[in-house]
C-alpha cells in the first residue's frame, strides 16, 4: 500500500513541476476550465461531458509527454543537434494535433447548442 500511495505523491510532484515550468500547460488548464464552464452554462448532456473531459485529459497528457521528451532530449544532448530537434518538433506536433482536435470538438459542441443541431 505504501508503494501505491507513493506513486500518487510522485505523480502529483510531476504535475506540480509541469505546472511550474510550462506556460503552455497553464494556458491549457485555463482553456480546459473555460470549456468546463461552457459545458455547465450550456447544460451539456452526459456524452458531451465525456467528450469535453476526454479532450481536456488528452491535451494535458500530451503536454506532459512533450515536456518529458524535451527535458530528456535536453539532458541527452544539451547542444543543438538536428536529430534531437526533429524529435522535439514531432513531440510538439503531437500536442498541436491534440489541441487542434480538442478545439474543433469543443467549438462544434458549443455551436450545436447555439444552432440547436445534432
Amino acid at each position: 500500500m505504501r508503494k501505491f500511495l507513493a506513486s500518487f505523491r510522485w505523480a502529483r510532484h510531476g504535475l506540480q513541476t509541469v505546472w511550474r515550468e510550462e506556460a503552455n500547460f497553464r494556458t491549457e488548464i485555463f482553456l480546459g476550465v473555460a470549456m468546463l464552464a461552457f459545458a455547465f452554462l450550456f447544460d451539456f448532456s452526459f456524452i458531451e461531458w465525456v467528450i469535453v473531459i476526454a479532450c481536456i485529459t488528452i491535451v494535458l497528457a500530451a503536454e506532459v509527454v512533450n515536456t518529458v521528451i524535451e527535458d530528456l532530449c535536453n539532458k541527452i544532448e544539451p547542444h543543438h543537434d538536428p536529430a534531437i530537434g526533429k524529435i522535439k518538433d514531432m513531440a510538439a506536433a503531437f500536442v498541436l494535433l491534440a489541441v487542434s482536435g480538442a478545439g474543433i470538438m469543443g467549438a462544434l459542441l458549443i455551436a450545436s447548442h447555439f444552432f440547436d443541431q445534432y
